[in-house]
């Protein structure tokens, strides 16, 4: 058998693995150290998997299987993300009932999970979109209705027109369209279902400081987050009784304001604004309407507005001043009103020009010699200039006396603001978990008791094509009820839940799906949460990532968890291109796994991918580098098919085994091991590489071959590879003689006192360019080296189908390859 026979021998390992249960875990097993390994589970909205889920969950699962020959009780099961979006689209653009495209491609997927050969838990298996689960979505949905948390109002939203849906800000592109269908967003003021993550932002904050993850990723929540120290200050408005309330962090330029400016959707708009400009205030808040958030706060964006008719009097001046309305205010951040200064805000100085509006200077430079230039704002701090009493301050001296004088009059208050905004839940959808909210006539909003959870998504007799309005509230059967408390008829609410509800917790289901009468079980989430390493895209920051956060401290704060934080450890898995592409159907360069796991195997599939690029930041795919792997398996499976039936037959080498292949061996399983610890699986197999070809060399000469050492070489490659090669791995264990799983077996350990020689770096060259770096001990041969710079991938892209003319060598530093 020279080739290797891979389809026999995956087929035939993960039926062993599952009917000997190798991979079940004992969730309640103290006896070993826990390792909780989550990968973000897929959304079914096709029936298959693409290449950068095999990037995704292969490299996860090597790193999982590592951890455990190491020892730890390793956790890591899988799911399906299936109620939401995607899922609804692929059914409407199909004509099928979501539930029966989710069932399917749930089915599909599965089946693909399995032969990537993870050591998934499927008896922990999780599906979003069945009643076992969303129950406890709609549980979770009234714990935070009970404690004020969940609340409804009406708002400025986000909708997409394509999808009928609304949209959360973190589901708008920044170019102002939607995330899932690029159709451009537009904003509606609607009655809508909020959580309060607002009133976790410190505590969201915080936390980033205590969890080990990604600084960029961090930083992204940080700014999302956008906390800001300032003054509230209040705007009397002339013929009103009313005050106009405006934040801001810069209150020792209060006495430059000259007009106030208030979100299209203020409540108070309509209140204030006089007849004769009436019909051009309505017109332009229909206009912004068009526009999404994103867009209106775009900075390149040109400035438009409407004078209301209203004036305000500026309260350090006692001055009067115009109230305009502009759609770069958002109604939904801050008071939705700002308190323009056209001298030191740029924005704000951009719309003075356009509306001939006045610009009073309040700040000079620190410096006198620097004079200010007049044709844009000075946003600098400075000195206080023209403001009364506080002339000659500091700006930093004099916001806190500014805002102390605000304060004794009662006119304004040191606060704190933020950039993040309430969660935004419902949707205008029929695939998503309903809502367990009865609308009643007399009581108002009644929460369904639990014990009538779940309250079941009907699949029958409803139209699930978007029209703008929820689905569900044309059906009777479902939308028709009484309510829990007086009897009388009632209406459920229409709507669903976003999907990321359902993702926020997840990670707790898992630990405990044979409970069916409580979310999660106390015992079990305190052993196993939270989760050690967890791996996903950078793209969820502020999405799944901060929401899965804020759920997991709000159950902290209601006594029902004791962590805070869901994650300790993140990794973002890099991207995958190819031909120097993005992949994606409209570029027409997109790699079917299918075809390439059917011509070299799954574990072939998945040593390639991460073989060909740094896991956490991505690699370019090629056809041909592939058959390079597939040489090297064939390599690995040619050494111990001739080995395996020799390895008893007594012979021993009378001069004992050279120092250097000891040497050899303790350095690969150390670096192995380091390797595979930070994710970097590339170089780690390049290590493996090496030691096969050290095998081979070895090999060549039968008579001089120690059967101990070639016996416990074959172990130690064996064990070295389960991780990254798993159904290669298992049948190479068990023709060496073993009768239990390679993944029960400890994982190799090294002795350091071995590796005494030194290492060098030798670059590798193919016609005088860098091409590779090699470590090796410190005076390799020439010959040793070139067969290394053969084996590796970056080398054999350079000179495949070539002959090489010429080897240039320099002792320890290079190996230049003329082709």
């Amino acid at each position: 058998m020279d080739e290797y026979p891979f389809k026999d021998i995956e087929s035939k390992w993960r039926k062993w693995w599952e009917s000997n249960k190798i991979h079940l875990v004992q969730l309640d097993d103290s006896t070993r150290p826990k390792l909780y390994v989550l990968v973000m589970f897929s959304y079914p909205s096709e029936k298959k998997l693409h290449t950068g889920h095999w990037w995704n969950y292969g490299g996860t699962d090597a790193f999982a299987r590592f951890k455990r020959m190491q020892g730890y009780n390793v956790f890591e099961p899988m799911g399906f993300d299936a109620f939401g979006l995607p899922a609804e689209n692929y059914a409407v653009i199909h004509h099928v009932h979501p539930a029966e495209t989710t069932r399917d491609s749930v089915n599909y997927i599965r089946e693909q999970l399995k032969q990537i050969g993870a050591m998934y838990d499927w008896s922990r298996e999780v599906d979003t979109s069945q009643p076992d689960y969303y129950k406890w979505t709609q549980w979770l949905f009234l714990q935070l209705f009970k404690t004020g948390a969940a609340y409804r109002k009406d708002a400025p939203v986000n909708w997409c027109p394509h999808c009928q849906t609304v949209l959360a800000n973190e589901q708008v592109q920044d170019d102002g369209t939607c995330e899932r269908c690029d159709t451009r967003v537009s904003t509606r003021k609607l009655e809508q279902w909020f959580f309060r993550i607002t009133d976790f932002a410190d505590r969201l904050l915080e936390g980033l400081d205590e969890i080990d993850w990604p600084e960029a990723t961090k930083a992204m929540q940080r700014h999302w987050i956008g906390r800001s120290e300032g003054t509230e200050i209040e705007f009397q408005l002339k013929d009103h009784n009313e005050k106009i309330r405006c934040f801001t962090t810069r209150p020792d330029t209060l006495f430059g304001v000259t007009y106030l400016v208030l979100a299209p959707e203020h409540d108070l708009v309509r209140h204030i604004t006089t007849p004769e400009h009436s019909a051009e205030v309505e017109a332009y808040i229909e206009r912004s309407s068009k526009f999404s958030e994103i867009e209106r706060l775009a900075s390149d964006r040109e400035k438009s507005g409407v004078f209301t008719g209203a004036y305000a009097v500026n309260p350090a001046t006692e001055e009067t001043i115009p109230v305009w309305i502009a759609d770069y205010v958002l109604a939904g951040y801050g008071t939705g009103a700002v308190m323009a200064v056209p001298a030191h805000d740029q924005r704000d100085f951009e719309f003075s020009a356009t509306y001939d509006l006045p610009v009073k200077w309040v700040i000079e430079p620190a410096d006198s010699r620097e004079a200010i230039k007049r044709d844009h704002a000075f946003e600098d701090y400075g000195v206080m200039h023209d403001s009364g009493q506080f002339n000659g301050l500091t700006s930093e001296t004099g916001k806190g006396a500014v805002t102390k004088w605000l304060t004794s009059r009662q006119m304004g208050k040191a606060t704190v603001s933020y950039r993040l905004r309430d969660w935004l839940i419902s949707r205008q959808r029929y695939w998503g978990a309903p809502i367990p909210i009865v609308h009643c006539p007399k009581c108002g909003l009644v929460p369904v008791p639990e014990e009538d959870l779940p309250v079941l998504l009907p699949e029958r007799n409803v139209d699930f094509t978007p029209r703008g309005t929820s689905p569900l509230g044309s059906c009777r059967e479902f939308i028709e009820t009484v309510c829990p408390q007086c009897g009388e008829p009632a209406r459920r609410d229409p709507d669903t839940m976003d999907t990321f509800v359902c993702s926020s917790w997840y990670q707790l289901r898992y630990t405990s799906t044979e409970f069916h009468d409580r979310a999660f079980d106390p015992n079990r989430v305190e052993r196993w949460l939270p989760v050690d390493v967890y791996v996903g895209g950078p793209e969820h920051a502020t999405g799944h990532l901060i929401y899965a956060r804020y759920i997991t401290h709000y159950l902290n704060s209601i006594g029902l968890l004791k962590i805070s934080e869901p994650f300790t450890k993140l990794i973002h898995q890099g991207i995958i291109t190819h031909k120097g592409r993005r992949m994606s159907k409209s570029k027409g360069n997109v790699v079917n796994p299918d075809e390439f796991i059917e011509n070299y195997g799954s574990d072939c599939f998945r040593l390639y991918l991460m073989f060909m690029g740094d896991f956490k930041t991505g690699g370019d795919w090629s056809d041909e580098g592939i058959i390079g792997i597939w040489r090297f398996q064939n390599r690995v499976w040619r050494l111990f098919n001739g080995w395996v039936d020799k390895l008893d037959d007594g012979k021993t080498n009378l001069n004992g085994v050279d120092p250097s292949l000891e040497r050899a061996l303790n350095y690969t399983i150390r670096e192995v091991t380091n390797d595979l610890e930070r994710f970097e699986f590339n170089t780690g197999i390049s290590r493996l590489m090496e030691l096969v070809n050290i095998l081979y060399r070895y090999t060549a000469d039968e008579d001089r071959v120690d059967r101990a050492f070639i016996t416990k070489a074959m172990k130690t490659l064996a064990l070295l590879l389960g991780p990254l090669a798993p159904h290669m791995a298992e049948e190479l264990w068990h023709r060496l003689g073993h009768e239990d799983s390679l993944f029960n077996q400890s994982w190799p350990e090294w002795n350091e006192a071995a590796i005494h020689e030194d290492i060098v770096t030798v670059v590798v060259q193919v016609n005088g360019k860098l091409v590779d770096r090699l470590s090796v001990p410190k005076g390799t041969a020439e010959e040793v080296l070139v067969d290394e710079a053969k084996s590796s991938e970056k080398v054999l892209r350079r000179i495949e189908g070539r002959n090489i003319k010429k080897v240039i060598f320099v002792p320890d530093k290079v190996i230049s390859l003329v082709v």
